[in-house]
């Protein structure tokens, strides 16, 4: 089945959950505007209690570099995940200023959207499909909005890739068997409210992502 990222942690205990569960990879929110927000000094705490071999990753939305590099001086991050960034200059800047390998975020809503996507596979290391947010939303993503899974069926991608967007345990082994998708990205749909992640839900979310239950369909 599919690798787990857990994105927005901000609790020793939830990070301790996502680890234990066997998610791959732990997400940090560096975005004010975002229940899921948290210090550097809080995110470099919690990443100190990242085991070896699990991926520490830093979200990111339209970063300029002082904050980059005022997180990555304290933060010992492995991947840079970028939002609302489309300039693949800017893309390639960041690249180059982190050494950092990258996760482009990339709003989808239809067949376009995707086409799209696939045109910055030389400058991201990993896409991120996302679900596109409506007109005025505050967050560019962690939303709990899912896209047709179908646009993403059959295609062929050809640098690795995550699904997010509106993901639940109930769903995500639906998802992953739609599209094939080798990783899954998940935030408020392992939430009892926005910002607040739920140890249980990330238990049973990492479980049926993985195969390590029947798929709930």
């Amino acid at each position: 089945m599919a690798d787990v990222k857990i994105c927005g942690l901000s609790t020793a205990g939830t990070v301790t959950a996502a680890v234990e569960a066997g998610a791959r990879f732990v997400g940090f929110v560096f975005f004010p505007p975002s229940p899921r927000n948290i210090s550097i000094e809080t995110a470099r705490t919690l990443a100190g209690d990242v085991p070896p071999g699990i991926a520490k990753v830093g979200l990111f939305v339209e970063p300029d570099d002082a904050l980059l590099d005022a997180v990555l001086a304290q933060v010992p991050l492995d991947f840079i995940q970028v939002h609302k960034v489309h300039d693949r200059t800017r893309l390639q800047e960041i690249r180059k200023r982190t050494g950092l390998p990258l996760i482009l975020a990339w709003p989808v809503a239809q067949t376009e959207d995707v086409d799209a996507a696939l045109q910055m596979a030389g400058v991201a290391d990993i896409l991120l499909f996302d679900a596109k947010a409506v007109e005025g939303a505050p967050l560019p993503g962690g939303n709990g909005v899912a896209f047709d899974w179908r646009l993403l069926a059959n295609r062929r991608i050809p640098v690795p890739w995550m699904l997010a967007g509106g993901l639940k345990p109930e769903t995500v082994a639906h998802a992953v068997t739609l599209t094939g998708a080798r990783m899954v990205d998940v935030s408020s749909g392992v939430e009892s409210q926005p910002g607040e992640k739920d140890t249980g839900a990330i238990k049973a979310f990492v479980a049926a992502a993985t195969g390590k239950l029947p798929p709930i369909l």
